[in-house]
């Protein structure tokens, strides 16, 4: 190694190491001073600009919820990289003054392929969260997901959305409380069932334990139980299981649950029943032959199992492997209106985001939500534009240059 290689080396490590870099956070790919933090919605130029201005407002446990993957978080960046293999092949001189957005879902009209994906827990982040959010999604109309460990009760949440909400299902260890949350869904009116399978066997959340210990709050006085390690004080916390007997849950998961089980849970509503976690080929089939009506590309935003593959790869052999029968949803690392854009051209239904909307919510609540949504919108109103494409419909795989398999 020559001398200034070795100088410039030494350099590059001091300057790591350096306190004033420290002061820097990353945002969207370039570094932004701790007082270059937006200090309202209608300042943000991305949604990425929502991720400091959380940090900054919430608690780091409550944050660290929100940040972390499993692992080394391998998955979790991995979402993100994912997008870099495939750019877009823009058109040129079409007629793009009018574009429209929409998309069709189990008979429902949406105005835009941008979902609100389930996540739970969301007063942690705003003291009126999925309420929030719910008035978010109806002012800009998305579809919203609720989760089973919501903090806000599915009746509720439908009242603030003024229209129904998906429901998704972590069904316990015990069939007599899931057949009881599906029926509760149902009777409140949700029109589909998402069944969430990508987190058998636990997670090791590692960034959120980090960030549990450098909180220094007492948050034993709320969290006397958890999804990890005791599940029954947990759900109990959560108004989606009161009135239920939780006295025998072990797990919101169930380790048994296998195609049979979605069988029983077909059987048990006529709700159209979606699965969220299948990310291979094989199961894609397995789920069409099991009479599962639609299918959501995921790996819970990085925070289930650590295969450091991102969605967007895992969503070209899902569609082939469903030919078209059912529609196929995709979530992890949507953070741009060009990474809905390849998502919809590798045969994607809808796009569901989590993070981006949960930013929003915990730095200034439903107008933050509103403005992520808003933001992704225009984004995708704009490559629509650039690559010629007048509806959803009409992005398709001959927009995308794949780079190849690594």
């Amino acid at each position: 190694m020559s001398a200034k290689k070795h100088d410039r080396r030494r350099f590059l490590k001091f300057l790591l190491a350096s306190p004033f870099l420290a002061q820097f956070a990353e945002v969207a790919g370039g570094w932004q001073l701790p007082e270059d933090v937006i200090t309202s919605p209608e300042r943000a130029l991305n949604v990425f600009e929502f991720e400091a201005a959380a940090r900054r407002k919430l608690p780091p446990a409550h944050f660290g919820y929100i940040a972390t993957g499993v692992d080394d978080d391998a998955t979790l960046r991995a979402n993100r990289e994912a997008f870099a293999r495939f750019p877009i092949r823009p058109r040129r001189l079409v007629d793009v003054s009018k574009v429209d957005m929409s998309v069709r879902l189990f008979g429902a009209t949406w105005d835009s392929p941008i979902v609100l994906a389930p996540a739970g827990s969301q007063k942690a982040f705003h003291p009126e969260g999925e309420l929030a959010v719910a008035r978010a999604a109806y002012a800009k109309k998305h579809l919203q997901i609720l989760s089973t460990v919501s903090s806000t009760a599915v009746e509720e949440v439908i009242r603030a959305r003024q229209a129904p909400v998906w429901y998704q299902l972590y069904p316990t260890d015990q069939w007599a409380v899931a057949r009881a949350l599906v029926k509760r869904a149902e009777a409140a009116g949700c029109p589909v069932l998402v069944l969430t399978v990508d987190l058998q066997g636990g997670t090791n959340r590692e960034t959120l334990a980090l960030a549990t210990r450098r909180d220094t709050r007492k948050c034993e006085v709320c969290h006397q139980g958890d999804v990890f390690t005791n599940v029954k004080t947990y759900v109990e916390r959560k108004p989606m299981f009161r009135g239920l007997d939780v006295s025998g849950v072990t797990t919101i998961d169930p380790l048994d649950m296998t195609w049979e089980y979605v069988k029983r849970l077909r059987d048990a509503s006529p709700m159209p029943l979606v699965i969220k976690g299948i990310v291979t080929r094989e199961d894609a089939q397995l789920a069409v032959e099991h009479g599962v009506n639609g299918i959501i590309v995921s790996n819970h935003g990085g925070r289930a199992e650590e295969s450091g593959r991102g969605t967007m790869e895992s969503l070209p052999e899902v569609v082939e492997g469903v030919q078209g029968r059912i529609p196929v949803l995709v979530d992890g690392g949507f953070r741009r209106g060009t990474d809905i854009f390849k998502a919809m051209a590798l045969g994607a239904s809808a796009i569901a985001i989590g993070r981006p909307y949960l930013w929003g919510l915990g730095a200034f609540g439903q107008p933050g939500v509103e403005a992520v949504l808003e933001i992704l919108r225009q984004e995708l109103l704009t490559i629509m534009r650039q690559a010629g494409t007048l509806t959803i419909g009409e992005i398709n795989r001959s927009f995308i240059a794949d780079r190849g398999h690594s």
